[in-house]
């Protein structure tokens, strides 16, 4: 069964555009791996950060938005977790409104 889910992850701010760019690959090739499709990244840029994370004030934001079985969350959360350049993740699962049967149209 396949779930929409929202994966919202900040990369320490010294890394290059490169490096970001080489980072986001990482993570949605490692879930399209693992079978997630209709895969939404946005990089939202450098913000400053509410309070301070591993000694950190900015962050570089980015957005995943996919489709795929809860197993892809636990695979990409360890990879984050073990990597040196995310320094804050979430994943939710999204509501996602279930379409309603059409009524049927009766001539009278």
């Amino acid at each position: 069964m396949t779930t929409v889910y929202e994966t919202m992850y900040i990369l320490r701010p010294d890394l290059g555009d490169e490096q970001v760019v080489q980072q986001i690959a990482k993570y949605e090739n490692l879930i399209r791996e693992h079978g997630a499709e209709n895969i939404e990244i946005q990089n939202r840029g450098k913000r400053r950060l509410a309070y301070e994370i591993q000694k950190h004030r900015d962050g570089v934001y980015v957005q995943l938005n996919y489709t795929g079985p809860g197993t892809v969350i636990a695979i990409m959360e360890r990879a984050m977790r073990l990597s040196e350049e995310v320094i804050r993740y979430m994943t939710v699962k999204q509501d996602v409104p279930k379409e309603k049967p059409e009524e049927e149209v009766v001539a009278a």
